[in-house]
């Protein structure tokens, strides 16, 4: 699996000072801002300006940065991107030392990023960029698929924050070896197949499961067999009434899932990242439902009963559902019971059998 880069939004307030205190009051979860760090003295957030006095000093020349590194400080380079002029002098403030580059981009604002991305992505100066909404700010985080590593947002609502955190939420899940202790045949049903805009890798699948606190990882379809082509887009999730896991961590059932839909790829490390659903197919089969157990968590799963659905050994091979018995171990996630009420996670008695 590709590297997890961890990505930071940095918020530019653009509100009155009198109403700052507040503002700053309703950042929950963000740790740097883009501001005089004289306004936000004898507060725990990092600042980020072009004062000597702020913990991430913004340099504009390479001679400038030379001099702020001198002094022990964090610097780094902001350059406004007009042509590929623009792109080398990104380059040498990195070969400088510049710890991070602001990267502003006028007309074109992807294609110059995917560059300096890439030229910069072996070395260890972060690169952030500007956005003024939660849109600009999840298409920055995934240019060239890697994305940039942090975006200062202007903004001055908590709302508009909250929006655009969801983007950059690193999200990972304890996934534990579960042991199987009951597999049987349930007859049909229906089952929900789920094609994403996105190629999988090994290691990689849905969260499914009978309890939003005990699911299963079902692998997509990277590897085919003498009678299938690999689909490694593809996800054989499970039966319609299975939740899976969307962004924000709320659940959505399997037949809710259609084109457009978001869902979270968990790898059997625990990492999540959002995808995009490009449709799901329902569609009747033979179905299988195994049953496991973590800590004394139990919870059960019902997928379709065929050789190219597979679930994940504790070793990380994979296990198809037509192979799967009594006494084997495989990765599930488990955490302890809670309600929901449409799918948001809620404090209440509960008892799913």
């Amino acid at each position: 699996m590709k590297e997890k880069r961890v990505k930071e939004l940095i918020i530019n307030p653009t509100v009155s000072r009198s109403d700052l205190p507040h503002f700053l009051s309703t950042l929950r979860g963000i740790t740097t801002l883009n501001i005089d760090p004289t306004l936000v003295k004898g507060t725990n957030f990092r600042t980020m300006s072009e004062s000597i006095e702020a913990d991430m000093v913004i340099c504009k020349t390479i001679e400038e940065l030379r001099k702020v590194k001198l002094r022990g400080k964090l610097p780094g380079y902001f350059k406004k991107v007009l042509s590929n002029n623009d792109i080398e002098d990104i380059g040498r403030a990195s070969e400088e030392g510049a710890e991070f580059v602001i990267v502003e981009a006028a007309d074109w604002k992807i294609i110059p990023l995917e560059n300096i991305i890439a030229r910069l992505q072996k070395s260890k100066t972060r690169v952030f960029t500007t956005a003024n909404n939660s849109q600009d700010v999840r298409t920055m985080f995934t240019i060239l698929e890697l994305g940039v590593d942090g975006v200062i947002l202007s903004a001055n609502t908590e709302s508009e924050i909250n929006e655009s955190k969801q983007y950059f939420d690193n999200i990972a899940f304890p996934i534990k070896p579960a042991k199987i202790i009951e597999v049987r045949d349930v007859g049909t049903g229906e089952r929900v197949c789920v094609d994403t805009t996105t190629i999988l890798e090994m290691g990689e699948g849905l969260l499914v499961g009978s309890r939003s606190n005990f699911m299963f990882l079902v692998h997509n379809e990277s590897v085919g067999s003498s009678f299938t082509s690999p689909r490694p887009f593809r996800i054989n999730a499970g039966a319609v009434y299975c939740y899976t896991i969307a962004p924000e961590q709320k659940t959505k059932y399997l037949s809710e899932i259609e084109s457009g839909s978001e869902v979270l790829i968990v790898h059997s490390n625990g990492n999540a990242r959002r995808v995009t659903v490009g449709r799901s197919k329902i569609e009747t089969r033979p179905l299988r439902l195994i049953r496991a157990e973590i800590d004394g968590e139990t919870g059960t799963v019902i997928l379709q009963n065929a050789e190219t659905i597979r679930l994940l050994t504790k070793e990380g091979a994979l296990l198809p559902v037509t192979e799967a018995k009594v006494g084997e171990h495989i990765l599930a996630y488990s955490k302890p019971q809670s309600g929901r009420h449409f799918g948001i996670e809620v404090e209440e008695y509960l008892l799913e059998k």
